[in-house]
């Protein structure tokens, strides 16, 4: 059922409210196999998910109306898989957009590679999954959350500023800019050439951030952002030499 998104169902193929579920991701992934039934930009979401992960498996819970949970499943995918790199960060971009429309008095920014931030604190984090002919990709986006429901200090959502989040209308904008993005992807074989990596680079707050990388194997690299390269990979200079980094947990050291 798709009662309370009549705009948003106008645009997915297939959209699903599940009053409540362990994870979004999860139960799409389990439908993903019958392309028929669930096509390109098919949609389930929920506002009580008790079990949600995010990057580095960490896990994501929220009280239940408090957050918006939601999976999309993407089909229509660029036939290069260093193109489908990018689909993470056209998420985070195609939900920043949505954020900031709905927020036109708050600094909305993308935090590398896809947190979404608002005056420098998280409202929204995303997942992607890939499989082999097709990606998930979750969000979850604080809408109702109080300031003593928040999971940590550096979190915030929609309520705390005062606004009563317009989901239809969140959900809608943020559909129809990933859909754009990873079309446009597909069919020009590349971030540059589509405008995504322009697109991703001017709302990106980390560019610019003194910034600390947590990498795999335990190692840690500190240095400036300067940017992203044209695979995605974040360029942090560290004592004057640029190193790209295409996986890692980012620390904004001063906070934008």
């Amino acid at each position: 059922m798709s009662t309370g998104f009549p705009r948003s169902a106008a645009l997915a193929p297939r959209l699903e409210v599940l009053a409540a579920t362990g994870s979004t991701n999860a139960d799409l992934r389990a439908k993903a196999h019958d392309a028929r039934a669930w096509p390109h930009l098919s949609v389930l979401l929920t506002r009580d998910q008790t079990a949600g992960r995010g990057r580095l498996d960490r896990r994501w819970t929220a009280p239940a109306g408090t957050a918006l949970a939601v999976s999309v499943l993407l089909r229509d995918l660029p036939s290069e898989p260093r193109a489908r790199g990018w689909i993470p960060l056209a998420a985070g971009a195609a939900m920043t957009a949505a954020v900031a429309a709905q927020l036109p008095d708050a600094a909305v920014a993308l935090k590398w590679p896809n947190d979404v931030l608002v005056d420098g604190r998280k409202i929204c984090g995303i997942l992607a999954e890939a499989g082999p002919d097709a990606v998930i990709v979750g969000a979850g986006v604080n809408t109702a959350m109080s300031p003593a429901e928040l999971p940590v200090p550096t979190a915030t959502s929609f309520a705390v500023h005062g606004v009563v989040a317009d989901e239809d209308a969140l959900l809608h904008d943020y559909l129809e800019a990933l859909d754009g993005h990873v079309r446009a992807l597909a069919a020009s074989g590349g971030a540059v050439a589509s405008g995504l990596h322009e697109a991703v680079a001017a709302r990106c707050a980390t560019i610019g951030q003194a910034v600390r990388v947590s990498l795999p194997g335990g190692r840690t690299l500190e240095g400036t952002a300067v940017g992203i390269d044209a695979e995605g990979r974040l360029l942090v200079d560290a004592e004057g030499t640029a190193q790209a980094v295409s996986a890692g947990d980012v620390v904004h050291v001063r906070p934008a």
